[in-house]
């Protein structure tokens, strides 16, 4: 859980995006330029997640620096953090953030994977009983509410969920914004990503676990997969599924390479340290699997081992003195060490 941070490594973690965020350069737009118009500078473009080397960076830092506030109220950098969020949130910078999906070739812009980090922003802070949370709610609400439509309009025309270790990961983002409608009570948002669901996972065995890591994952799909389908499915339906899903895990223990930490070997490789952020996202998984299965399942021990080695590998890389990887891993290691 979140309080196993201390307050100086809170500080720490804080700091790495209290200076990546207002950092424009260098930077990964990813933006479709539809006219010479287009070519435009990242701040231009996006005036609060401008920051941290790409968008959905930016707003997961930001996600980081609320929770910290919420969570590590003796946090040294409190005040630097409150000053930054409200320089950030303006409605003017709301407006020219909504203004962005809005025009021509750029609908589908951060599709997922940015789309569901910035709507865990908003769950954290509509469910944070503070004036200030409130005030930056009610600053995003014109954005929250684009990328719940675009969500709304995307989900029904996906024949085929994207399985991959990457930002693209159809499972990942699904489960993010289930507990984003869950925490918000837009029940027509969480009854489509339960039915998109259950259409996408819900008859899938044998999950291949030999086939991962790749080389550049930061997620595991496989256990991205089976994370999402724990918050959809009743307890005993998830542990049949989860029995299909992985049947060596309850025959023998064993997952493939799922269980053993991800060492990175050029932390200033930006791909190849995406490996670092992979234990995190497997802690995490691992958690919330284990949390949905009954007392007495032995799988429980198994993942909960695992996810311990993996953080703690994962630690090892996160202020390595290197952009590649500090514009990021420290929200990973955050969002990880709060998981059940």
């Amino acid at each position: 859980m979140l309080s196993e941070i201390p307050a100086e490594d809170a500080d720490s973690f804080a700091q790495l995006a209290l200076k990546g965020i207002p950092r424009e350069y260098p930077n990964k737009p990813s933006n479709v330029m539809m006219d010479a118009q287009g070519v435009r500078s990242p701040r231009q473009m996006h005036p609060i997640f401008f920051g941290s080397f790409d968008w959905h960076s930016s707003v997961h830092g930001h996600w980081m620096l609320v929770r910290l506030l919420r969570t590590v109220p003796s946090v040294k950098s409190s005040k630097d953090i409150e000053a930054l969020l409200n320089a950030q949130f303006t409605a003017e910078k709301v407006a020219a953030e909504v203004a962005y999906f809005q025009a021509e070739g750029n609908s589908s812009f951060e599709r997922m994977y940015g789309w569901a980090w910035f709507l865990h922003l908003m769950s954290e802070l509509r469910t944070w009983d503070d004036p200030r949370a409130e005030a930056w709610a009610k600053i995003l609400t014109p954005l929250e509410k684009k990328l719940v439509k675009l969500t709304e309009g995307y989900l029904p025309r996906l024949t085929w969920p994207v399985r991959t270790g990457t930002h693209q990961d159809t499972s990942f983002a699904l489960g993010m914004i289930l507990d984003y409608a869950r925490a918000v009570k837009n029940v027509e948002l969480e009854t489509l990503i339960i039915s998109c669901s259950k259409e996408y996972f819900l008859k899938d065995t044998n999950y291949p676990v030999a086939y991962e890591p790749s080389g550049n994952d930061f997620f595991s799909s496989g256990l991205n997969e089976a994370d999402l389908m724990r918050r959809v499915l009743s307890p005993n339906d998830f542990v049949t599924w989860l029995d299909a899903f992985f049947p060596t895990l309850k025959s023998d223990g064993s997952l493939g390479n799922l269980l053993t930490p991800t060492e990175v070997s050029d932390v200033t490789d930006g791909h190849l340290v995406h490996l670092a952020g992979l234990n995190f996202c497997r802690a995490w998984t691992f958690r919330g699997i284990a949390n949905a299965l009954p007392e007495d399942d032995a799988r429980r021990t198994i993942m909960r081992k695992a996810a311990d080695e993996h953080i703690q590998t994962g630690l090892k890389y996160v202020t390595s003195g290197h952009y590649e990887g500090e514009h990021w891993l420290a929200t990973f290691a955050v969002y990880a060490l709060q998981a059940g």
